[in-house]
């Protein structure tokens, strides 16, 4: 009798060893190769599974925004206004090990993005979502009377976004400087500004 092969599972195994692999080494350690090594295939059978590496990077960078959606989805729950919008902030940053793996992935995928419409268009496609959230949670803490800021909600929605890009980052690229308590510190302060006229 014929063995039967689980698809996705092998799928969600590739895209699990592309993720140690950038992980550990970046973007050019995850080289078709290398993946099929580690995940116990010959070269050339992971055509079976994905087209080429740009799906396998989408998938990993996929599982990636899964994890960290369900951390936000988290903070966010039950909340609304000035509270949730703390929650999404300090979800999004990378604030412990978990978050700065997640970091890694992510400047790996900007890098493939960068040249690669199909890629830039799913990242773009989660800026919208992301952006369309924080605009809720601030237009509700307006409502609330809890955010004062005569600063546009436009600028204060790029103003998060950019934080939380520098701080992804800064947090692969030189640690040292941002440290989780430092990124608090920004944190707080944006959110200081934001209870005065």
């Amino acid at each position: 009798m014929p063995k039967v092969i689980d698809h996705d599972q092998r799928r969600r195994d590739i895209i699990e060893v592309t993720r140690g692999l950038i992980i550990q080494g970046g973007i050019e350690a995850a080289t078709m190769r290398e993946i099929a090594a580690e995940a116990g295939f010959a070269n050339g059978a992971l055509k079976h599974y994905f087209p080429g590496k740009d799906d396998i990077i989408q998938g990993t960078y996929e599982l990636s925004l899964a994890q960290m959606s369900e951390v936000v989805r988290v903070a966010v729950e039950g909340k609304r206004g000035l509270a949730a919008l703390r929650g999404i902030s300090e979800a999004s940053l990378p604030l412990d090990a978990e978050r700065t793996t997640a970091a890694r992935v992510l400047l790996s995928f900007w890098e493939r993005a960068a040249s690669n419409e199909h890629l830039h268009e799913i990242y773009v496609d989660h800026l919208v979502i992301w952006r369309q959230a924080l605009a809720q949670f601030i237009a509700e803490g307006r409502a609330d009377g809890d955010i004062l800021s005569n600063t546009p909600d436009e600028q204060l929605i790029q103003e998060l976004v950019t934080m939380n890009v520098g701080a992804t980052l800064m947090s692969v690229i030189n640690p040292e400087q941002n440290t989780p308590a430092l990124q608090q510190a920004q944190l707080d302060g944006f959110f200081e500004r934001l209870g005065r006229p």
